[in-house]
């Protein structure tokens, strides 16, 4: 069985690391400014522990500090926010937000529900060509799907 997980890029984690160099200055400057540190800590845990995890029979939605496990059962629809994060609609109408799942996850997310999630980067099926109509256009030298037209003039001016 597929499983795919959807999980906040690790770099991120150096953001983190970053803003801990810099809020030292500020942190030692007055006793109790050490809870400074935190804000940084936070943010690591956030990146750490927010993920999606999708199979064939569930998607599993962890946050900072609670997991939601929905049966695909359970789906209705799959909801894109303005600023491209999905959401699971459930059979109450009520949202489940996918951390770290955007828009263009969308075609791993189909491929890996079964189908259950329509792939929006799928393409329609091309009509079929008869087998004379492709004997008639290479003799003629056109490809099945462009049209006769003859090659540009070029003037010499």
């Amino acid at each position: 069985m597929q499983k795919v997980v959807f999980r906040i890029p690790t770099p991120a984690l150096l953001a983190a690391g970053l803003a801990l160099i810099c809020v030292t200055p500020v942190a030692w400057a007055a006793p109790g400014l050490q809870a400074l540190y935190l804000l940084p800590l936070a943010f690591a845990l956030w990146v750490v522990r927010n993920r999606t995890a999708v199979d064939g029979e569930r998607i599993v939605a962890r946050s900072t500090f609670g997991k939601r496990v929905l049966p695909w059962t359970d789906v209705k629809a799959i909801k894109v926010d303005p600023k491209g994060w999905l959401s699971a609609v459930l059979e109450d109408d009520s949202l489940v937000r996918l951390p770290a799942v955007r828009v263009g996850h969308l075609p791993a997310l189909s491929a890996v529900s079964g189908g259950r999630v329509a792939d929006p980067t799928a393409v329609a099926a091309t009509p079929e060509v008869e087998v004379e109509d492709v004997a008639e256009g290479v003799a003629e030298g056109v490809a099945p799907d462009q049209e006769a037209t003859p090659p540009p003039v070029k003037s010499e001016e």
